[in-house]
């Protein structure tokens, strides 16, 4: 399914495309990106796949600090809603280093040529790995992500992602959704 522009009005066929996909093929997996837990609350109840939220990193927009209040993190986790906060994978140290001296780093061009695909397709499979290699998800199953251009969610992929180390090793299977127009 194509949304013809991206955006947080996606976010509920976004998210119940994602769930009725998990119990069709039996995916026992759910990759959420949220930041400040909005759109992984949506998946509270929502089918009998795991699902594993991952915010924005400390720092990401203020030093110290993230989007994601304590609040909202504790009712993620008595949902039974697994949060994972790190650094991003396919930025991190290497953003840093290219704002300070310029050029751009291979795993920076990695994100940018996902992002021909759309900014969440890049989310997807950035938080994929990340989840990966935190030991949220298991390694060599086929699992459901969802992201977004921003706010919300328009992008769900089916996926195998590898522990970053093997990050080439990573498949997108089958995009659920996405914005046409992004």
């Amino acid at each position: 399914m194509h949304f013809e522009e991206k955006g947080a009005e996606n976010t509920g066929q976004c998210v119940d495309l994602a769930v009725k996909a998990a119990a069709e093929r039996n995916i026992r997996h759910i990759v959420v990106a949220s930041g400040s837990g909005d759109t992984a609350k949506l998946f509270a109840g929502a089918g009998t796949a795991q699902v594993v939220c991952v915010t924005n990193a400390y720092g990401f927009k203020e030093p110290g600090k993230t989007k994601m209040t304590n609040a909202a993190r504790d009712e993620l986790e008595r949902a039974g809603i697994r949060v994972l906060t790190t650094t991003h994978v396919l930025s991190g140290a290497e953003r840093g280093i290219s704002r300070k001296h310029g050029g751009i780093s291979p795993v920076e061009l990695m994100a940018e040529t996902l992002r021909m695909l759309g900014q969440g397709v890049k989310v997807c499979v950035e938080i994929a790995v990340m989840a990966l290699d935190a030991g949220l998800i298991p390694h060599g199953e086929e699992i459901i992500v969802v992201a977004g251009s921003g706010r919300g969610a328009d992008t769900a992929v089916i996926m195998h992602p590898a522990h970053a180390n093997n990050i080439l090793e990573t498949k997108i299977n089958e995009i659920l959704c996405k914005p046409r127009n992004f």
